[in-house]
């Protein structure tokens, strides 16, 4: 593995692809009229569109995101309003992260976007090898030690 060149190297095609995805979907949503969605915000917006008013903590594991990571990111999400911070009623010391109407109105054309784009950047890419692709990254976050959420 040692002195491959970039076409060679996995962990180059993957943050290539990682970068050149995200410019899609911000070309994407800037496009479709969504204003308050950045591509950093999908993991968090998929989770809480899924389930709302979940404990930051909670919210974190699920979104496969590190604490230090949640909070910036949830700053901004509530800067461009589309969550805010409740104080949970069962345990003082948490918040619990709802989605404001705006969070919730830009689901269905976030979500456009974000099918119209992977349908771009996927084509001709058949579904066996889509498959393959995600069992590999699945395995690739097994081994980094991250969990990856199923589920509740």
């Amino acid at each position: 593995m040692i002195n491959q060149s970039p076409p060679e190297c996995p962990y180059y095609l993957i943050s290539r692809s990682t970068l050149a995805v995200t410019t899609e979907l911000k070309k994407g949503f800037s496009q479709g009229g969504v204003h308050h969605v950045r591509p950093a915000y999908l993991g968090v917006l998929f989770v809480l569109w899924d389930e709302d008013s979940l404990k930051a903590n909670e919210l974190g594991k699920r979104a496969g995101l590190e604490p230090s990571t949640m909070t910036g990111l949830l700053d901004r999400m509530e800067r461009d309003g589309i969550l805010k911070r409740t104080p949970d009623p069962n345990d003082r010391r948490a918040n619990r992260i709802k989605l404001t109407q705006k969070g919730k109105d830009e689901q269905a054309p976030a979500m456009q976007v974000v099918m119209d784009v992977l349908d771009q950047v996927f084509k001709d890419i058949s579904e066996q090898d889509l498959e393959t692709t995600k069992t590999v990254l699945r395995k690739v976050l097994i081994n980094c030690n991250k969990e990856i959420f199923y589920g509740p």
